[in-house]
């Protein structure tokens, strides 16, 4: 009797045992997983943060992010220290671990096309290979002498850019018949010195830095949306959860759609990129 007493005790032992067991792994799979895309980085809310500090960030000054598709390279420029002038960077996911690199030979403001396959930067551009991005290639007319700084594509080919020339216009060019058409000037409310412009896939809204005296600082994030009729609605500031006393600019959405890229500037060759949720944008829209 007292052999089978013991024998119960320990059974129940072992089942409590069991038990917790599965409560402590259950709690364990709660906890965020860090994957292989967005340099393993935990994702930020709604207020922005550092990206990847103790991976990209150095006392130098590092602007102008652009992600791959897959979220497993991640481009962007600096400047300072050995950088004397600003040096194309990619940090990508090779076996198993995130590894830096510099591009050469060109450091051209970095934008990615929607499949991946090629590089934007400015009026030149890279394209994707079998043994890596091709060599420094030139747009033709009418981008070819246009001192563009940054230019970004819609899903539908159309380009989006800025002109380093000159302080206010943002130009657009369509994709007509597999050419693209003579820029032209965006209809829109611009400020001072317009510069830097993201536009979504579906063009449904368009984020540039611009400089205004009812501004935060010394520039500032705005976005505009594309409304029904297709002009598109006052230019919105982004808010001071984004906009400080410092410099904003080069905004950009992760090609998920996700999270929302940007740079502060702190002066001279010293400034970072922040990363937040997409839904402090997105919020924004006008009903």
């Amino acid at each position: 009797m007292r052999k089978s007493y013991f024998f119960l005790i320990l059974v129940f032992a072992l089942l409590l045992s069991a038990c917790n067991t599965k409560k402590q792994n259950a709690k364990n799979s709660d906890e965020p997983i860090i994957e292989n895309v967005y340099l393993g980085q935990k994702p930020p809310g709604l207020i922005p943060e550092l990206f990847a500090p103790d991976i990209i960030q150095t006392e130098h000054r590092e602007a102008a992010a652009a992600l791959t598709p897959d979220l497993k390279e991640f481009y962007f420029r600096r400047r300072g220290g050995i950088h004397k002038n600003n040096t194309l960077v990619v940090v990508e996911y090779k076996n198993n671990t995130w590894v830096e690199s510099v591009v050469p030979p060109r450091a051209g403001e970095p934008f990615l096309s929607l499949d991946g396959k090629m590089l934007h930067l400015g009026n030149k551009y890279r394209e994707r290979t079998n043994s890596g991005w091709s060599e420094v290639k030139s747009l033709d007319a009418p981008f070819k002498d246009i001192r563009i700084m940054r230019l970004t594509a819609a899903s539908n080919g159309t380009y989006y850019f800025d002109e380093a020339s000159e302080t206010g216009p943002i130009r657009y060019s369509r994709l007509i018949n597999g050419i693209h058409e003579e820029p032209k000037m965006l209809d829109i409310d611009l400020g001072q010195w317009n510069a830097h412009p993201f536009i979504a896939p579906d063009e449904s809204f368009l984020i540039w830095d611009d400089q205004r005296e009812s501004g935060y600082g010394k520039a500032d994030l705005y976005i505009s949306f594309r409304q029904k009729d297709g002009s598109w609605c006052r230019a919105i500031n982004l808010g001071d959860k984004i906009n400080t006393e410092f410099g904003e600019a080069y905004g950009s959405v992760s090609p998920d759609g996700k999270y929302f890229f940007f740079h502060r500037s702190f002066g001279g060759d010293t400034g970072d990129i922040f990363w937040v949720d997409a839904q402090v944008i997105m919020a924004l829209k006008p009903n």
